[in-house]
Order: structure tokens, then C-alpha cells, then sequence
């Protein structure tokens, strides 16, 4: 019997949509769960948005199950009739369900359009759209985090539609309270001047947003996801077979390997070459990223290009090669900066974004030691400020330009049409109004470290600063310690302690980088029995100053003596300890991230002291 072979299909979202609502297709079970990060789901719906290929899905038609399987995560659990098991493309379909049925519980996804961004001067405006992503907490009076991303007029100022509003199906009425709430504040009234002219002005505007939104919904409904069907009689493992062949990636080549091609085909140079002279040279700042992307990235804030892929592609190759000297000038006083903040490695640094433009600056910083200074006090204010605002969480190389042409405004003393010259507050990351400093209450909730976060990654470049000197044996953190991999991240309240009661360690705040040794040696001991052991080998002075260069709060830590305790007693209190100890700490963070982003040196001494003040006057005012 001859076996039926595998055809390609084309299909719309909206019919993908159609059969993952009546419960039509599937997932056997031996996929694994959605795991693409809120990074690549922002680029899969601007492949979408954008109308690009996606290339195709697998489907295994379906007469009778072979599979366990189970329905895609918020899909509807109809229990209707199966016709097709899904075997490559979940994280892409899922993906899609979700951010445009806007039903991830701690992410909202938006489309956003430069054109209606009110922080971007008129003159800089386009027509360019890009998918964004933004986090959600609770706070302590349960009210979802940040507010603006549920008010429409807000989200507009911004620049950004929530993607919900794109999804396929009749949301007519939808849409348009949506457009309602976002402009109703701008219609004029009957007693405003002008008033005709000004009501037609707001109901063009509308209606331009109207058709913006339809037009970008109608690229996304009749957008095509093909696929690969196999037919029903394929056995079980001729499909696991497809489904391992079609998950086989190749290495392709890279953009810097496409450029370097073009530079050696047109200038006859060797990209190589130059680049292992500066590693050589230079060898500091391989630690921060890859030396391709740095090389590129710099040079395109050279030459007035975003640091993208579209502005290394824009870029002159020609002034590329002889702007070299500049920027391997910038990138090493980049890296000998970001080392005297005590942030050494990739793997710790909260955001990449920076690199390039403080490289790209420095070469208009003068080597005078007064304007040096001064110049890199402002350096100091972008670094921090970029670590704890959620400036660099969307369109980084976006954002990254425009801070850089401010940035350099100032320091090479540009002016404006007006004569005026420009401030800190035309830099976006600096002006507070428009990207506030992550308060004490956002902290609290900021994740493990080791995770690629930017506000946790910030927290440990806060102690890291302060020298994050090693509980047991003293030593200040350096990069050879990173190197050797000689520090681990620890969690200071004892994650079995944790675990046992059902609550959560994996918190920034709750974590300290330590020695391999002397995480060995705390293991799960409770914080109090710890530091009496210390207090056993050295000074209690000594082991608090340690401890202070991590702002762990000591009352708080000492607290913790949770011997002959059980049950719902001892829950209670590691509860209440754990959650104080969580509370003062982020307060002494945040004020650590008030003068830092003011370009101020800190010390722990002064930080706790200050923190203590203001708690005490405080609850002498209550």
C-alpha cells in the first residue's frame, strides 16, 4: 500500500485561531511547555505586524489519537473532536493565542508607534512600529502595577496599543471605547475657539488611529502560518522522526561575518586582524560582551546610527576602518569605567545597551581630569539611571540613540534652534517624569539574579559597588573571583527554610554573592545560627561591616532564631522575618539607587544610617 507523502498548506491566523477555539488541534504531550522568553515573543509578533515569512509548522492529521495530548495553554478545553496534533510550532502559536487574547498574568505586550509617542520630538517622528513588552506586579494595596498600562490614555502618550486590540474576530466595540477612553480627554468643547475646527481635527485623529488599528489587525488576520501536514496513517515513529529532523538548527552565518566579508572584499583589510590586535590590546572588554557586537555597535553611534542591525548595516564600512583608533579609544575607556563601578562581566551586567554609547561618548569626553570628571559624573548618572528605570526595557537600541545624541549634545556644548544649550532633562533616561527610579515597593519583588533581569542584575551591581565583601573570609569581590567562578549566588534567608513554610526565596533581595566556601558552610543554617558562628571565628564588628557592604539589614537577619519552633507558629514568624527583612533592605537599595543615579559615590555606613533616620521620623510623626 503506497503511503500518502506530507503536503504544504497555507492558513491564516484567524483559522489557526478558529481551530485552537473549537479545540480542533492539540499537542502531544512529549512537547514541552511554552518556554520562549518576553524578548523573542516581541520578535515573533513584529515578524507579524511586519507581514514576514515565519517559515512553517508541522501537523500530524488525526483520525484517531496516537498521541496523548493535551490543549494548548488558555486554549479553550472544549472536548470536541481532535483532527490534527500540533508537532512543531506550539511556542509560535502559543505565543500568538496568548499575547493577542492578552492572558499572561504578569505581561502585557503592546504594539507601539513612534508617531504617537509624545516624548519623541515631531521632528523625529516615523512611521516605524515595534512589539513591546511590560512587567506587572501587585503592590501592597493590591493594585496591579504599573497603573498606566490599563488606561488607554496613558498607554497613547506612550506610543502604544495593547496588542488584544489585534487579535482576529468582531471586537468592533471593543476598539472603539478603547479609542474613546485614549482620546476623550483631547475633544473640544462647545466653548473652546475654534470649536469646528478643533472637533474635526480630534475625529480625523481618531478616525487615523481607527485605520491604524484595522489596518494592523487585518495584516495579522489574513497573516499566514503554512504548515506541513503528514497524513493520519503516518505511524508514531516516522512523526517523532519529522519532529526531531525539523528541530535540527544549523549555525548560519552572523551579521559581523557578513560585514567583515564586505570590508576585506572593498578595503582589502582584515577585520580579523584588527579585531585581535584590540582584544590584545585590550583585553578588559571581551569581558562585557562579544567584541563583534561592540566593534559594531560603537562604530555606528560614530557615524549617527542606531546601534541595530539596521544601523551596522547603514553604516559606512569605509569609516568604520578609519575611524578604528576612535573607537578602540572608547571601547577601552568604556570598559576601564564600567570596572570602576564595579561591574565586571557580562553575566552580571544588567543591561548591554549601555556599553555602546558610553564607548561612543568618550570619544568627545576631553582627556582634561576637571571636564573628565565632571563628564563622567554624567556617565554615572546614565549608568545607573539605565539600571533602574524601565527605560532599556523595550526598543533598547532605540532608546540607547536617542540618550546618546542628548548625551553628546551636552558634553560637546551643542545648542538648540532656540540658543539655548541642552540639560540633563533632554536626556529621556535622566527626566524622572518620564522614567522614574524603581521605588523601594518594586524591589521587593524583582527576581533571582541569575535570570536575565535587568532591575535584578542592577540590585547585585548595587552591592557589588559597595565591594560585596565575602561573609567568612572578607575578600571585596573582583572579576578573577567571576572568572574563577568563585562566588555563587546565595540566598541569605535559607531557601529549605523557605520551602518549608511554601514561600518564595528566589528573590533579588534576598540574595548575597558569596565564596563557593562559604556557601558550603552556611548550607541551610538558619541566618541567626550562622552568625554566631561567625561571631565565634572573628569580631561581631568585623562580620556586620561584611555583611553592610551587601545592605543586609542586621536586626532583621538576627531576628531569625527559629529553634523548637513547628508548625503554624514557626511559619508565622519566618514569614513576618523574612518579609521585614525583604521591606529594610529594599529600602536601603532604593536610597543606594538614589545617589548612584545622582552620580554620587555610596557607603553602606551612611546608607543604613540614613534609611534608619527616616523610619524613625516617621514613626515619630505617626
Amino acid at each position: 500500500m503506497k503511503m500518502p507523502s506530507s503536503s504544504a498548506k497555507d492558513r491564516p491566523i484567524s483559522v489557526w485561531f478558529q481551530k485552537i477555539q473549537s479545540g480542533e488541534i492539540k499537542l502531544p504531550r512529549f512537547q514541552r511547555h511554552q518556554a520562549w522568553d518576553k524578548n523573542r515573543i516581541c520578535s515573533l509578533l513584529d515578524t507579524v505586524t511586519k507581514n514576514l515569512p515565519l517559515g512553517v509548522t508541522l501537523l500530524l492529521d488525526v483520525d484517531k489519537e496516537q498521541f496523548v495530548s493535551r490543549y494548548l495553554v488558555t486554549a479553550p478545553q472544549t472536548g470536541g473532536r481532535v483532527t490534527e496534533h500540533l508537532l512543531d510550532g506550539q511556542q509560535r502559536l502559543t505565543s500568538l493565542w496568548r499575547t493577542l487574547h492578552d492572558n499572561y498574568e504578569d505581561m502585557n505586550y503592546f504594539l507601539y508607534l513612534n508617531a504617537y509617542d509624545e516624548s519623541v520630538p515631531d521632528h523625529e517622528k516615523t512611521d516605524d512600529s515595534e512589539v513591546w513588552y511590560k512587567s506587572r506586579w501587585t503592590n501592597k494595596d493590591g493594585k496591579t502595577m504599573p497603573l498606566w498600562v490599563d488606561d488607554p490614555k496613558s498607554c497613547l502618550k506612550r506610543g502604544v496599543i495593547p496588542m488584544n486590540l489585534f487579535r482576529p474576530g468582531d471586537i468592533a466595540i471593543e476598539i472603539d471605547t478603547w479609542i474613546d477612553d485614549a482620546l476623550g480627554a483631547l475633544k473640544p468643547t462647545a466653548t473652546d475657539t475654534d470649536y469646528e475646527t478643533r472637533l474635526m481635527e480630534w475625529m480625523n485623529k481618531k478616525a487615523k488611529l481607527k485605520d491604524q488599528i484595522r489596518d494592523f489587525r487585518e495584516t495579522i488576520t489574513h497573516f499566514n502560518l503554512p504548515y506541513l501536514a503528514l497524513p493520519s496513517q503516518t505511524s508514531k515513529e516516522t512523526a517523532l522522526q519529522v519532529f526531531i529532523n525539523m528541530n535540527t538548527n544549523s549555525k548560519p552565518l552572523s551579521q559581523y561575518d557578513i560585514i567583515r566579508a564586505e570590508i576585506e572584499g572593498v578595503r582589502g583589510v582584515s577585520l580579523d586582524d584588527y579585531q585581535r590586535e584590540l582584544d590584545e590590546n585590550h583585553p578588559a572588554i571581551k569581558h562585557y560582551f562579544e567584541l563583534p557586537f561592540l566593534i559594531l555597535a560603537t562604530s555606528a553611534l560614530m557615524q549617527g546610527k542606531l546601534p541595530n542591525q539596521r544601523g551596522m548595516w547603514n553604516m559606512s564600512k569605509e569609516d568604520m576602518v578609519d575611524n578604528w583608533s576612535k573607537m578602540t579609544k572608547g571601547l577601552s575607556k568604556m570598559a576601564t569605567f564600567m570596572e570602576s563601578q564595579a561591574i565586571y562581566d557580562r553575566t552580571r551586567l544588567p543591561t548591554n545597551a549601555v556599553l555602546a554609547v558610553i564607548a561612543a561618548l568618550y570619544i568627545d569626553i576631553p582627556d582634561n581630569l576637571d571636564s573628565r570628571g565632571n563628564f563622567e559624573i554624567l556617565l554615572k548618572k546614565y549608568l545607573w539611571s539605565s539600571f533602574f528605570t524601565d527605560r532599556y526595557e523595550n526598543s533598547a537600541a532605540t532608546h540607547a540613540f536617542s540618550d546618546f545624541i542628548m548625551l553628546k549634545n551636552i558634553i560637546t556644548s551643542a545648542t538648540k534652534a532656540d540658543g539655548s544649550h541642552y540639560t540633563e532633562n533632554d536626556v529621556p533616561v535622566l527626566n524622572r517624569e518620564l522614567y522614574s527610579l524603581a521605588t523601594d515597593d518594586e524591589l521587593k519583588r524583582v527576581g533571582w539574579p541569575r535570570r536575565e533581569n535587568i532591575r535584578a542584575r542592577g540590585i547585585m551591581a548595587v552591592f557589588s559597588k559597595l565591594g560585596a565583601y565575602d561573609f567568612a573570609d572578607g575578600s571585596p569581590l573582583t572579576r578573577q573571583q567571576l572568572i574563577d567562578g568563585r562566588r555563587h549566588y546565595h540566598h541569605v534567608f535559607p531557601d529549605a527554610l523557605l520551602k518549608e513554610i511554601e514561600a518564595d526565596s528566589y528573590f533579588a533581595l534576598n540574595c548575597a554573592l558569596i565564596t563557593d566556601k562559604t556557601n558550603l558552610n552556611i548550607s541551610n543554617k538558619d541566618p541567626l545560627k550562622y552568625l554566631k558562628d561567625r561571631y565565634n571565628s572573628t569580631s561581631e564588628d568585623i562580620v556586620n561591616s561584611r555583611l553592610q557592604s551587601h545592605l543586609i539589614p542586621l536586626d532583621e537577619l538576627k531576628s531569625g532564631d527559629y529553634t523548637g519552633l513547628s508548625g503554624d507558629e514557626k511559619t508565622y514568624k519566618v514569614k513576618s522575618d523574612f518579609a521585614r527583612f525583604i521591606a529594610k533592605r529594599a529600602a536601603y537599595v532604593a536610597k543606594a539607587v538614589d545617589i548612584l543615579a545622582d552620580g554620587r559615590d555610596i557607603n553602606a555606613s551612611e546608607i543604613i544610617k540614613d534609611v534608619e533616620e527616616d523610619a524613625s521620623l516617621i514613626q515619630d510623626v505617626v
